[in-house]
């Protein structure tokens, strides 16, 4: 901070619980943003996911990717799917996060938990270490760099399960992200990995419950199948959706669609799902 760059950290107060931070610089001098973290880490149950998400944690390699825009809750949905894993399944998990939101308790598998900046320098480094310690699980905070897609690409082919976020809001755009984020000379490769080692694309946003008081998430969903494996192949991204909305025993759904489902449930308010509608 010092250096004039912001900061981002986690922050404990015996009186007011846990904290992520984010500290700033602004035209009147220094600002912060702090999110409150629960003290307990949410479950798969608890958040009321789909039953799809569930699916994904039985999985033992590839690559799972939650993604969406900042403050929809990426990080809540990962933090309740490790705890399924620790819950459920033998396993040693490496999670790295910046900075570490909900602090996990190993169970029946093994946690370790790892912050930029204070463990390990980035995270592409902090996945070139992980492959070295007899990892099944690495979770990835943010996929923000070539470097790190590459790495994470690299867990996910060798035989580990890697779950990943993206800032993007669809699965197409998710695909595409990762196709773009690497040279040129290294699109095939990217396109055969997707289309091999890339398991879902979980697409999240919070809506406005019909009382105003909470939001609930909804999500679009993308299981790779032989079709969709295909489109990604022959650079015909642009026909995903197609596959989305006619996948549901796959559990797949358009973010269109999950909106209209929870609307008809009356699970959120309709005007504020109607801002994130695709075709409006």
């Amino acid at each position: 901070f010092s250096k004039g760059h912001d900061l981002d950290f986690s922050y404990v107060s015996q009186e007011g619980g846990r904290f992520r931070v984010n500290v700033f610089r602004k035209e009147t001098g220094v600002g912060a943003t702090f999110r409150n973290i629960p003290n307990n880490v949410p479950t798969i149950e608890s958040l009321e996911l789909p039953s799809a998400i569930v699916n994904f944690c039985d999985l033992h390699q590839g690559m799972v990717l939650i993604t969406g825009s900042t403050g929809t809750g990426k990080s809540t949905t990962l933090a309740a799917m490790i705890d399924h894993l620790n819950t459920t399944r033998d396993l040693n998990i490496i999670s790295l996060e910046d900075p570490i939101e909900f602090v996990h308790t190993s169970k029946r598998s093994q946690i370790i938990q790892r912050e930029l900046g204070t463990h390990v320098s980035n995270f592409a480094d902090g996945v070139r270490a992980a492959l070295r310690e007899d990892p099944d699980v690495i979770l990835v905070g943010e996929l923000r760099d070539a470097e790190t897609i590459s790495m994470a690409m690299t867990a996910a082919e060798t035989g580990h399960l890697v779950l990943g976020t993206l800032h993007t809001t669809s699965a197409v755009k998710s695909i595409d992200r990762i196709i773009d984020a690497l040279p040129a000379d290294q699109r095939e490769q990217t396109k055969s990995f997707l289309a091999h080692s890339l398991q879902a694309v979980v697409t999240q946003n919070l809506i406005k419950t019909p009382d105003g008081r909470g939001r609930r998430a909804v999500h679009e969903i993308l299981v790779m199948t032989r079709a969709i494996a295909k489109l990604i192949a022959s650079d015909q991204t642009h026909q995903i959706p197609t596959q989305l909305q006619t996948g549901k025993d796959l559990g797949m759904q358009l973010m269109d669609q999950a909106l209209l489902d929870a609307i008809s449930q009356k699970l959120i308010d309709p005007d504020d799902a109607y801002r994130y509608a695709a075709d409006v």
